[in-house]
């Protein structure tokens, strides 16, 4: 299965040297919230809208592949629908894609 996640783009330069990604969302690390927030990819475009509107600075959307996380993930319920969670650090080799989103 593939999830999204939105990072900020230091971020994610800092993990690909490192090998491991450990941001959770916008402020809060993986140490902090416990999992790194993903979204599915009908998802992600609100989760831009509604969570990174005021942010300054380059976001970068991670596409990942879950067969290739060393971490677990699960759906997990958040209001009246779900949302994929990862509960360790995402691997860089598990984004098998990147792109700019603003």
């Amino acid at each position: 299965m593939r999830i999204f996640h939105i990072a900020e783009a230091p971020h994610w330069e800092a993990a690909q040297v490192s090998g491991s990604y450990l941001q959770s969302s916008l402020g809060l690390t993986l140490a902090d919230e416990g999992f790194i927030h993903c979204s599915r990819e009908d998802q992600w475009p609100t989760v831009l809208d509604t969570y990174y509107a005021g942010h300054v600075g380059e976001l970068v959307l991670l596409e990942i592949d879950t067969d290739l996380l060393s971490a677990p993930w699960q759906e997990d319920p958040v209001g009246d629908t779900t949302f994929p969670h990862v509960y360790g650090p995402i691997d860089v080799a598990a984004v098998v894609d990147q792109r700019r989103v603003r």
